[in-house]
């Protein structure tokens, strides 16, 4: 019977050890893009990372015919929220070093975009995941992609060796 018990915790481990060699980078990065961090500097996003793995690793027997990747999305999405609402005092502001390419977004916006457009999760899904309603997070995303997409204030860049003239 102990014996039984040891090539099944062997299994699981082996399974689990495949399923991050896998899914691990991925995951990796859209953690560092909620983070915000550089890829290259990333202790945030490798700490939340862990911690979703973790809690991934500790229902691998109960997940039964569930994706470990989409469990361990959400956990790492879950983390994500609960960390900077308490971390800022329920206000969802960010204070990351503004290295990473979403830093000037808030990290409710980085979340959302992250989970949309990273990951491809259905708006619906996302609403349900975030407790919000599918026109908030539509909006959010929206905004956030706006953003993103808007150069940050401040002189404009010089053009092939010429400086733009300020008004």
């Amino acid at each position: 019977m102990r014996h039984g018990h040891v090539s099944q915790e062997v299994r699981r481990v082996r399974e689990f050890e495949a399923f991050v060699a896998g899914a691990g980078g991925r995951l990796l990065h859209a953690a560092t893009l909620l983070t915000a961090e550089a890829p290259d500097d990333n202790p945030r996003a490798r700490r939340l990372l862990t911690h979703a793995l973790a809690q991934t690793y500790a229902d691998w027997d109960r997940l039964r015919g569930e994706d470990p990747y989409d469990r361990t999305r959400r956990h790492l999405a879950t983390r994500f929220a609960h960390s900077a609402w308490h971390q800022l005092g329920g206000l969802l502001r960010s204070r990351t070093d503004p290295s990473g390419p979403l830093a000037r977004l808030s990290p409710q916006e980085r979340l959302v975009l992250v989970l949309r457009l990273y990951e491809g999760v259905a708006e619906e899904q996302t609403a349900a995941l975030l407790g919000l309603s599918t026109d908030r997070v539509r909006a959010i995303c929206l905004r956030a992609v706006t953003a993103v997409l808007r150069p940050p204030p401040g002189p404009a860049p010089a053009v092939g060796g010429v400086k733009a003239v300020s008004s």
